[in-house]
């Protein structure tokens, strides 16, 4: 797992529109969010993306652009984006090497069945590229103004 302090693993995803979206980018330029999440369209998903997609303006207002990433393919994203008016920026990791390199691909256990999946997971990323903070674990729901709190400390 990584953890604050180290430089985030750099990456070229595609989002919802097919546009690919290169983290380093945004370097020296840009505060980044970056968040993970199970599956689009599922419960706690749908919160935690129109939780960001509301707070998006004040995530902006403080230079800070936010993405997250699922292993669903871009028509997945377009299709939950537009359902739900998301204005955040969707990534898809369909192969699941980012999701890996940022350890949040993990076994998990749902019922009594173990399995790997994505680990619900955010990573804030200053303008040199380092992560200043890391979690794992996170609930959805609250989750976007927790993380706007931490962006505004940075500010």
């Amino acid at each position: 797992m990584l953890q604050p302090g180290s430089f985030a693993p750099d990456f070229t995803l595609p989002d919802a529109d097919m546009e690919l979206v290169k983290l380093s980018k945004f370097k020296g330029k840009k505060n980044v969010v970056l968040y993970f999440y199970p599956k689009d369209d599922t419960p706690g998903c749908t919160v935690e993306a129109i939780e960001f997609s509301d707070l998006l303006e004040e995530f902006a207002a403080r230079d800070t652009i936010v993405l997250g990433i699922s292993r669903d393919d871009c028509i997945s994203h377009a299709d939950f984006r537009d359902k739900h008016g998301l204005v955040v920026r969707l990534l898809a990791d369909v192969d699941g090497k980012v999701c890996e390199r940022y350890g949040v691909w993990q076994e998990k256990e749902k019922d009594g069945i173990r399995k790997m999946g994505i680990v619900r997971s955010t990573f804030i990323i200053n303008k040199e590229g380092e992560i200043v903070h890391a979690l794992y674990g996170v609930q959805a729901k609250g989750h976007a103004a927790e993380v706007l709190a931490l962006i505004k400390e940075m500010t």
